[in-house]
C-alpha cells in the first residue's frame, strides 16, 4: 500500500494531468490520511507564521519581507521540480500563476504583513479567520451554495472569532483592520478562482504562482519607497528562513494539494484553527493573556472543523457533474 506521505508528494509533484483540471478529481482521489496531514500541517505551520511575521517585519519592511521570501521560495520550488523532470509553464500558465498570485499573494499576504505593523500576530490570526465565510460566499458564484451543515460550521466557526476577539480592539487600528479584512477577501478569492483556471501541473503550479507573486509584491514595496539599509538582526532572519521554508514551500505545496481534493469549507478551514495556534504561541512566548473567553472560542474552533470537515465524507462528493467537469477543463 502506498504511504500517505508518498501519495501526497506523488499527486501535488508528478501529478496526473487530472490535477490541471481542477474540478476533475474528487476527494476520493486521496486518502483521508493524505489529506490529514496536508490539513496538519497547514494548520501548525501557517498558525505559527503569525508569530514569524510579527518577528520577521521587526528588522524588515513588510512588503519587501514578504515579497522576497515568496520569490526565493518559488524559485527553489521550481528549481527542485525542474530538475525532476516537470515541464517548464507555458505562457498561459505563467499569466494565470501571476493572476492568481495577485490576491493570494499580493493582496491576502501583502494586507496581513502591513496589518501586523499595528496588530498582534494573534489579533490578525482572528481577522484573517473570516477568510471561510467569503470564500463559500465566492464559491456560490461558480459552485453550489453551501449546505445547512456547512453553514453550522461557518457560523460556529464565525462565533469563535468573535469570542476573540472580546479581548482585543480592532477599532484601535482602522487600517489594520481594513488591510486584514481585504487579506482575508483575497485569500478567499485567490483559492476558489486558481481552482478555475488553467494553472501548471501539481507543485509547479505553486512555484509559478510565488515567484510572480512575490516578484510583484516586492515590486510594490520599492514603489512605495521600501528599502533594506542594513542587516537584520538575526532573530529576524531566522523568522524570514522560517516563513522561506516552512509556511511559503512546505504550507504552499500542502494547500495545493488541498485546493485539488476538498471544498472551499474544507481547504479554508486552516483560518479557524490559525487564531488558536496563534494565541497559544503568543501566550507561551509573548506572555499573552489566554482566558476562559478564549478557551471557549478554542471549544467553538474544533465544532466548526467538524461540521466543515464531516462534509467532505458525504457521499455525494464521489462524483463531479458533467458541467462542473466541463467548466474546469483548461483553454489549450
Amino acid at each position: 500500500m502506498q504511504k500517505p506521505l508518498e501519495a501526497l508528494l506523488e499527486s501535488t509533484s508528478a501529478g496526473p494531468a487530472a490535477l490541471a483540471r481542477p474540478n476533475s478529481v474528487t476527494p476520493e482521489a486521496a486518502s483521508t490520511l493524505a489529506l490529514g496531514i496536508a490539513l496538519a500541517t497547514i494548520y501548525v505551520i501557517w498558525g505559527s507564521a503569525f508569530l514569524a511575521i510579527r518577528i520577521a517585519i521587526e528588522d524588515f519592511p513588510p512588503f519587501l519581507m514578504s515579497g522576497l521570501r515568496y520569490w526565493f521560495a518559488g524559485c527553489a520550488l521550481y528549481a527542485f521540480m525542474w530538475l525532476r523532470g516537470a515541464e517548464s509553464p507555458r505562457r498561459h500558465e505563467w499569466l494565470a500563476a501571476a493572476g492568481v498570485g495577485v490576491f493570494l499573494v499580493v493582496t491576502a499576504n501583502g494586507g496581513l504583513v502591513f496589518a501586523e505593523q499595528w496588530v498582534t500576530s494573534g489579533l490578525a490570526a482572528m481577522g484573517f479567520a473570516t477568510a471561510p465565510l467569503w470564500a463559500v460566499l465566492f464559491a456560490a458564484f461558480w459552485e453550489r451554495w453551501p449546505t445547512r451543515t456547512e453553514w453550522i460550521g461557518l457560523g460556529l466557526g464565525f462565533l469563535g472569532v468573535v469570542l476573540l476577539n472580546l479581548e482585543t480592539d480592532l477599532s484601535a487600528s482602522p487600517i489594520g483592520a481594513v488591510a486584514l479584512m481585504i487579506s482575508a477577501m483575497g485569500w478567499a478569492f485567490g483559492s476558489i478562482a486558481s481552482r478555475r483556471v488553467s494553472l501548471p501541473v501539481g507543485l509547479m503550479g505553486s512555484a509559478a504562482m510565488m515567484i510572480s507573486g512575490g516578484l510583484m509584491l516586492t515590486v510594490l514595496g520599492f514603489a512605495v519607497g521600501e528599502r533594506l539599509n542594513h542587516i537584520p538582526a538575526p532573530q529576524s532572519m531566522l523568522a524570514f528562513a522560517y516563513l522561506s521554508i516552512f509556511s511559503s514551500l512546505i504550507g504552499f505545496s500542502a494547500y495545493s494539494f488541498l485546493l485539488r481534493h476538498t471544498r472551499p469549507a474544507v481547504f479554508t478551514s486552516h483560518a479557524y484553527t490559525n487564531p488558536v495556534v496563534a494565541v497559544v504561541l503568543g501566550a507561551l512566548f509573548e506572555h499573552e493573556r489566554f482566558n476562559r473567553l478564549e478557551c471557549l472560542a478554542i471549544v467553538l474552533t474544533i465544532a466548526a472543523l467538524f461540521f466543515t470537515v464531516q462534509r467532505q465524507r458525504s457521499p455525494e462528493f464521489s462524483s463531479v457533474s458533467a458541467t462542473d467537469a466541463i467548466a474546469a477543463e483548461p483553454e489549450p
